[in-house]
């Protein structure tokens, strides 16, 4: 099954739905801090993102681990940038 593609903030904001929707995770009140997915070359298993350093995930980063496994198998980092660049709102 081909990856569906999504900018950046939208990675994000997937990942850190489903870190937030784990059981464990909601119980303890922790919020943990997502990073933005960087574009890398692609991976043996098609993938074009990773994700590092996770904020105040010590000893829930076997949830973070699955979460990233299974978001990275359904979805590739578009080539899009989905900050605009503020040169270009002045006309440079």
């Amino acid at each position: 099954m081909p990856r569906k593609t999504l900018n950046a903030s939208r990675l994000q904001d997937e990942v850190n739905r489903r870190i937030h929707r784990i059981p464990e995770i909601v119980e303890d009140g922790v919020k943990i801090r997502v990073p933005r997915p960087q574009k890398q070359e692609l991976d043996k298993a098609g993938c074009n993102w990773t994700m590092k350093h996770f904020g105040n995930a010590i000893g829930y980063e076997r949830f973070v681990d699955e979460v990233l496994t299974a978001v990275r198998a359904e979805y590739n980092l578009s080539d899009t940038d989905d900050a605009k660049d503020v040169r270009s709102l002045f006309g440079e």
